[in-house]
């Protein structure tokens, strides 16, 4: 019998980066979805008929280490100012290193440190490039009522996998371009592989930098 998602737990949580304020959320908890993982929602401001909608992928060393690998961390901060200020959700989704894990993300750098980009390491050991599904996060949505939302996101393969679950992405909004010199390769790569909308700076960083 399949079950069907429902809230779980809902519970008051202050998000605070920083030396920034604390910006009131709502902490959503569920059962019933489809890959049993423990993602989360949080609710910022007041959600409208068409919210603001962050899918935001866990990332440990980023976001709670601030590896400046990747650009997870900012692009989370960056996430809750900007839906705190129109109403909406961020859905933080249990899938570590685009859903290989924190071990095998980690290898991956390892060959990365070699040449490698973040594609190609996945490969090379023998994981997907991107093993993300959005099953569960449309039936996040929809458990809220959403039917039509704004996304955060430069990824077009967000918008098209909530498309197929039923949900219309009224606009697909870019986030900040955090680049630096350790990721500004690995940007490149999602931009370049993976049709990522992204205005790279045009600093000439050493091509030694992590991807």
């Amino acid at each position: 019998m399949t079950t069907v998602p429902q809230v779980r737990t809902r519970v008051r949580i202050p998000l605070r980066f920083g030396d920034g304020p604390a910006v009131p959320s709502e902490a959503v908890t569920f059962t019933g979805l489809s890959d049993g993982l423990e993602h989360l929602a949080f609710v910022l401001g007041k959600p409208g008929p068409v919210p603001l909608v962050r899918l935001h992928s866990e990332c440990l060393t980023g976001d709670v280490f601030g590896s400046a690998r990747c650009d997870c961390g900012p692009q989370l901060e960056e996430a809750v100012a900007r839906i705190s200020e129109v109403g909406g959700y961020l859905l933080y989704l249990r899938q570590e290193g685009r859903g290989i894990g924190l071990y095998n993300k980690l290898d991956a750098y390892a060959l990365q440190d070699s040449g490698l980009d973040t594609y190609a390491a996945n490969a090379a050991l023998g994981l997907p490039e991107d093993a993300r599904d959005y099953t569960a996060a449309a039936q996040m949505l929809t458990v809220f009522g959403v039917q039509r939302l704004d996304l955060l996101s430069n990824n077009p393969d967000k918008a098209a996998q909530l498309a197929r679950h039923g949900l219309a992405v009224r606009e697909q909004l870019r986030t900040g371009v955090f680049a630096n010199e350790n990721n500004v390769r690995y940007l490149r790569a999602k931009a370049e592989q993976s049709g990522h909308t992204l205005a790279l700076p045009f600093e000439d960083w050493s091509a030694s930098s992590a991807v």
